[in-house]
């Protein structure tokens, strides 16, 4: 590229977007890329400070801002997305799908401590709809060497932006508690699980409700496991007081306990483990109290056919103070 007075700039053609802005009313491209300047289009870009501007001069080592962001898009966007049209080197990136946004964030984070090069997203593990904006690129200069796409491209070893489906379950409900089984107090758990799986076109298929018996509640585990049920929740006994089993159950049919406690209030006495490739996850009290919980966090990535580790949970101690309302 190479720089030219306005003035003498007719007959040129823009090698980019010019931008108008007029604060409180208008703010958008008033000469697009590729536009033959004009003896009466001097006078309006004088008017929008533009005293000099580019024009495009060849060179074999530099790549056009918007065929950059397009570099960019191709190799940072995986499944599930939809785009803008390019402009001004920007990218807008969309939900295809209604879905879990899903971000490598170390491959985001290397991306973007290259210069001139800008990958910005929401937070992922966000539940979306289709059409939300969830990204965004940008190549910073109006052209940039090759060798910083080479450098991108290099580190991109993998998509870096999904959005994967979130696929409904089939739910069972196991409820420990003498004050329940003995209809000292009404079970509250059934009610507010509905409200949170139902919106994912989740079915429960039933519920159990048992003493606090070590035995019968491997045995309702159990046979929730042999009947369809893809996902098991476990209400009551999650405590560490001496009634409640729960977490010993749950062990001792052979599940793989992924986490008892996870950094997250409230909901801290979550547990999330698998028999197989079946979650079961036991539910603390504070799930028929609080608005969102743990459960909040962890269900749609659940139901997104995530195995989550000892390390995705760990994770969440950096936000997990009050973190539901980034979620709910």
């Amino acid at each position: 590229m190479k720089v030219i007075d306005v003035r003498k700039a007719i007959g040129c053609t823009l090698c980019h977007d010019i931008t108008k802005i007029v604060p409180g009313e208008f703010k958008g491209v008033a000469f697009k890329k590729g536009h033959i300047i004009e003896e009466k289009d001097i006078d309006e870009l004088l008017s929008i400070g533009k005293d000099h501007i580019y024009i495009w001069d060849e060179d074999e080592n530099l790549v056009h801002e918007n065929e950059a962001a397009e570099f960019l898009k191709d190799i940072c966007a995986g499944s599930g997305l939809t785009f803008s049209e390019v402009k001004e080197g920007k990218i807008e990136f969309f939900a295809a799908i209604d879905g879990l946004l899903k971000i490598d964030l170390d491959l985001l984070v290397e991306l973007n401590s290259i210069d001139e090069i800008i990958l910005s997203t929401i937070k992922n593990n966000t539940v979306v709809k289709k059409g939300d904006k969830i990204a965004a690129t940008k190549v910073i200069p109006l052209a940039i060497k090759k060798e910083k796409l080479f450098e991108a491209q290099s580190v991109t070893s993998k998509k870096i932006i999904n959005v994967i489906p979130i696929k409904p379950k089939k739910v069972a409900i196991v409820t420990t508690g003498n004050e329940v089984y003995y209809g000292r107090i009404k079970d509250a758990f059934k009610g507010v699980i509905e409200k949170r799986v139902y919106p994912y076109g989740c079915e429960i298929v039933g519920q159990t409700i048992i003493k606090d018996n070590l035995e019968e509640i491997k045995e309702a585990i159990n046979y929730w496991l042999e009947n369809g049920a893809e996902m098991i929740l476990c209400t009551g006994g999650m405590s560490v007081d001496a009634d409640d089993l729960t977490p010993k159950a749950i062990r001792e049919i052979g599940a793989e306990i992924v986490s008892y406690g996870t950094p997250i209030f409230p909901g801290a006495m979550f547990l999330i483990s698998y028999k197989g490739n079946i979650p079961i996850l036991g539910l603390p009290g504070g799930v028929i109290f609080s608005k969102g919980t743990t459960f909040d966090v962890i269900l749609p990535r659940v139901l997104a056919g995530e195995k989550l580790t000892k390390n995705d949970i760990a994770s969440y101690s950096h936000g997990g103070l009050c973190i539901i309302n980034d979620y709910i």
